[in-house]
């Protein structure tokens, strides 16, 4: 693993930000930390990045206790953006770049490979105040990856960028992952999560409730779960399955009387007993699993842990 942090504890005055956390992110992976407002998420973020210090547990670099020497082989924006206003674009990016150890001609070099790529050639004489929020958030963005950082770190990425240009950074972070890169984002962009990260880590009341591979989870949260489509009557459909079903989404009926229906059914059920009760009560025209999405598994984790709490 590139980072491992365990048993993290930090706390302000009265308030517990994290209750004995510990994460596993693995090297060359995209791994989502996700969460409600306030859950912890970002406090993780500036342990792991030594902004803050724990109160108990430790983080682990490359199988060694962090030092502040390995800061210079991660990349870290912050959710809270910040850029010198009056600056232009250009001096602005070179400045910074050279703040993390590039030289000015490489940093030069790198920064016109950056801006070609994103379109933004234009940009390098104007002045950060004319920017957009998105427009600023890209030049950030080039700025956090430009030394090649082992890992990259993004706290709230996607907020201010239109759904192209939040496209475009998801394509950037696929593309560093492939060049070696291992990536920790924070979003409440669950879309997002469903095509970028590999893992996730869903943090509730500065407590881990849910850890694993993305794909794993969803099969997890979705098992027994189908979804049919089919010409007939719901209710002969719902009849014969009876008390075998334990959820039941709702029903949809297009123009042409097809109905799509999805549910769940209790632990032990056949898919070939249920496909064969299914086509002896209507005519089936389609029948496949139904993985939820991670909004999802998101809502319902969150609220059966506020539950217990």
């Amino acid at each position: 693993n590139i980072i491992t942090a365990e048993h993290i504890t930090k706390r302000f005055s009265a308030h517990t930000a994290l209750d004995d956390v510990s994460v596993e992110i693995p090297r060359g992976s995209v791994y989502g930390l996700l969460g409600p407002n306030g859950a912890g998420k970002t406090t993780l973020i500036r342990t792991i990045n030594r902004i803050t210090l724990p109160d108990e547990g430790r983080i682990l670099f490359n199988e060694h206790p962090i030092t502040q020497q390995d800061i210079f082989r991660i990349g870290y924006l912050p959710e809270e953006r910040g850029l010198y206003r009056k600056m232009k674009v250009g001096d602005q990016a070179l400045f910074l770049a050279q703040l993390k150890g590039l030289k000015r001609h490489e940093a030069l070099l790198r920064l016109r490979e950056w801006f070609t790529r994103f379109g933004i050639e234009e940009w390098w004489d104007k002045k950060i105040e004319d920017l957009s929020k998105g427009m600023a958030q890209k030049i950030q963005f080039i700025v956090t990856v430009l030394h090649k950082p082992e890992l990259l770190i993004f706290d709230e990425p996607f907020s201010g960028f239109d759904p192209i240009n939040a496209n475009l950074l998801k394509e950037e972070i696929l593309r560093l992952k492939d060049e070696g890169a291992t990536v920790i984002f924070s979003t409440h962009n669950m879309s997002s999560v469903e095509t970028l990260c590999d893992e996730i880590t869903l943090i509730n009341k500065s407590q881990n409730i849910l850890t694993g591979n993305v794909n794993e989870i969803r099969r997890e949260f979705g098992s027994n779960r189908y979804k049919f489509t089919f010409h007939g009557d719901e209710s002969k459909l719902l009849t014969a399955f009876g008390d075998s079903i334990i959820s039941n989404n709702g029903v949809i009926k297009a123009d042409d009387g097809e109905i799509s229906m999805t549910l769940r059914f209790a632990s032990g059920s056949s898919m070939h007993d249920i496909i064969a009760t299914a086509n002896d009560a209507v005519e089936l025209t389609s029948f496949s699993a139904d993985l939820p999405s991670m909004d999802e598994i998101f809502i319902t984790s969150v609220e059966n842990n506020n539950r217990k709490s």
